[in-house]
């Protein structure tokens, strides 16, 4: 299996511990735990110079469909064509992260991803791109990360020692979140520099994709520096035999399903209302890009102090039940966001929003790593994330058309009250949520 045992886990820098730490300091240690392993630095450097790129990407893909099409809709089937190679071929791709060296798979991932990117900062650039050019790049992007996702994540409990997998999958949450902040800040400040040096808004659009392309020569290094080596599983029969092993394995313990389930039904309620940020900064703001790339950076930032919140708790008790009580709080602030119209109001709830959905995912997610044991963790967590990107698309895709009906405020609003039973449902049936 490509996963590596204890043994080829990268070990913790040496440090001289003071004779009377003070709290600070302990806490500060005890945050960034995974940070003292050399290969999960090296890697966490290298996915957030990439993530950077993409989120400045997503921004500006997002504002670029808008200016398009003026559709809610289309912002919506974006989102899906994004996500939906990853509900059919994710399960493939965590057979092949447990068969297959995890690296490489990473490395055509991002390979293909860096081509898209480029593809589409040439067509901007150059004034041909269509509509169906960016969905069909989306759909690109999307089956590159169906098999790059589990290798990815089956590759993180090898960087790191098992006592510090929750602090790691909360650290991982933080580049991604980083990323969320400096991504859309990113977007605002190219647009803002290339129309300073004279060129119009899609050409400075085009130049967030070049950026985007150039992002991915840093995760690609980053993976040629690991030191984790492949170690080939023992035997093997067929693709199709492996991945029924690893659905029954998940179908056989109720906590993996409980927490799979729970995963998809709050991407598939939750995360319209980044999907609807454009339209809202339009319509119910009058705003333009640079206050869309501000809402998602208030939003990313909350995701990081969500994040960081988890790795300070490290792995603790009851987390399944923390989880469903602040995905309650969640669902609250995601009705009060969709009666707002009072900006900085609008800044403070996706603060705390972003802060809320971080705690329930890192938590989940770490809850998942922990259980899946190491020979089927490509597959667990293949599965995981079918549920949890896949709840995506199909809610923006849900959310998109009922928006062009009731209109985009008042489906935010039901899909907040939804969250909210969601939760409350696992709380009073589900004790394999409650008691992990």
């Amino acid at each position: 299996m490509a996963d590596t045992g204890p043994a080829e886990v990268s070990t913790p820098a040496d440090t001289v511990a003071s004779p009377t730490p003070s709290f600070g300091s302990r806490a500060l240690r005890r945050m960034l735990a995974a940070f003292t392993y050399r290969d999960f630095r090296v890697q966490w450097f290298g996915a957030c110079s990439s993530s950077i790129g993409t989120w400045m990407q997503l921004t500006a893909q997002n504002w670029m469909v808008l200016s398009l099409t003026g559709s809610a809709f289309f912002l919506g089937l974006d989102a899906f064509l994004q996500q939906l190679p990853i509900m059919l071929f994710t399960l493939i791709g965590g057979v092949l992260a447990d068969r297959h060296d995890r690296r490489r798979t990473l490395l055509a991932s991002q390979y293909i991803q860096m081509a898209t990117a480029a593809s589409l900062a040439a067509l901007v650039y150059f004034g041909i791109v269509e509509i169906w050019h960016i969905l069909l790049l989306s759909f690109t992007t999307g089956l590159a990360q169906a098999f790059g996702g589990p290798a990815y994540q089956a590759l993180i409990p090898s960087l790191v020692a098992k006592k510090d997998l929750p602090n790691a999958v909360a650290l991982n949450s933080i580049q991604f979140n980083i990323a969320r902040v400096l991504g859309p800040l990113a977007f605002g400040a190219t647009i803002a520099v290339f129309s300073r040096w004279g060129f119009d808004e899609p050409r400075a659009m085009a130049a967030c994709f070049a950026l985007n392309a150039l992002s991915f020569l840093v995760v690609i290094w980053a993976l040629m520096s690991l030191h984790v080596k492949h170690i080939p599983p023992p035997g093997g029969g067929s693709m199709r035999a492996e991945l029924r092993t690893g659905l029954s394995y998940v179908r056989n313990h109720g906590s993996l399903v409980a927490l799979i389930v729970l995963a998809a039904s709050t991407t598939f309620l939750g995360f319209a209302v980044l999907t609807f940020l454009p339209l809202f900064t339009q319509t119910v703001f009058g705003e333009g890009a640079q206050t869309y790339s501000h809402l998602l950076a208030f939003s990313g930032a909350g995701s990081v102090v969500g994040a960081l919140v988890v790795a300070w708790l490290g792995k603790f008790p009851r987390m399944g039940l923390t989880a469903l009580i602040v995905q309650v709080a969640y669902g609250l602030l995601i009705l009060a966001f969709a009666g707002t119209h009072v900006l900085w109001l609008s800044e403070l709830l996706l603060f705390l929003t972003g802060a809320a959905l971080m705690i329930v995912f890192s938590t989940v997610t770490s809850l998942i790593q922990l259980i899946a044991p190491d020979e089927m963790r490509g597959r667990v967590m293949s599965i995981y994330m079918v549920a949890f990107r896949g709840g995506m698309p199909l809610g923006s895709l849900v959310s998109g058309y009922l928006a062009t009906l009731i209109g985009a405020q008042t489906v935010i609003a039901i899909n907040g009250v939804l969250l909210v039973m969601v939760a409350l449902y696992f709380l009073a049936r589900s004790p394999e949520v409650r008691q992990a």
